[in-house]
């Protein structure tokens, strides 16, 4: 067996495995063969196969919040929720597989994630609903501010990126980096912000 952790070799292999070939093609077979773990190294770790899955969501969460836990608020919320949505898309580029087993750019027919698993992708938005709460009550956006609303409208954005980045769509003049600044700073001053400002803590949010 590989000397790496069979549990985290398992999690990627399950991933790509959905990610690339759908849900037809994932056995514990194949991936302890993948892995040069023995079978019941699923069950020990997991329970059973459709447990495997739900745990690739798990850990994806894990993985993403390890990463938006290192953004600090400091004194500028829009560059904090610049650095957020930097943070979404780097960890997007970084696991392509686990990110479309979060958020549904993967079948998972067979294994199928309940609502609650679901939900626990949902509950990332809290990070940018706060940035965005912080940055009405700094009078950067309006104060009527529907922060539900405008997180979820971020999402959409930030998920269509991702995906027509991965896809290869994303080409030309303008590539994912700047589409991402653009939209940042759109989005901040529909919100808003004042055009120069809101330029300003985008660059400085998505320089990191």
């Amino acid at each position: 067996m590989s000397t790496a952790n069979p549990r985290r070799l398992l999690l990627d292999e399950a991933a790509r495995v959905l990610a690339e070939e759908g849900p037809a093609a994932l056995s514990a077979r194949r991936l302890v063969k993948a892995v040069g773990a023995s079978t019941m190294a699923v069950y020990t770790h997991f329970g059973s196969m459709p447990g495997l899955v739900r745990e690739v969501m798990r850990e994806g969460v894990a993985r993403f919040e390890g990463r938006v836990a290192e953004v600090e608020a400091g004194d500028d919320p829009v560059r904090e929720l610049a650095e957020l949505c930097r943070v979404y898309q780097e960890f997007a580029r970084a696991e392509p597989a686990v990110y479309a087993v979060m958020f549904g750019g993967s079948g998972t027919a067979g294994f199928e994630l309940t609502d609650d698993d679901r939900q626990m992708g949902v509950r990332l938005l809290r990070y940018p609903r706060n940035a965005i709460r912080r940055c009405a009550a700094a009078g950067r956006f309006r104060t009527e501010t529907d922060a539900d609303l405008l997180v979820r409208q971020l999402f959409v954005q930030m998920h269509g990126l991702a995906q027509l980045a991965h896809a290869g769509y994303v080409i030309g003049v303008y590539g994912p980096d700047d589409i991402l600044a653009g939209m940042l700073r759109d989005f901040a001053v529909a919100a808003g912000d004042d055009p120069e400002r809101a330029a300003a803590s985008v660059r400085s949010g998505l320089a990191g």
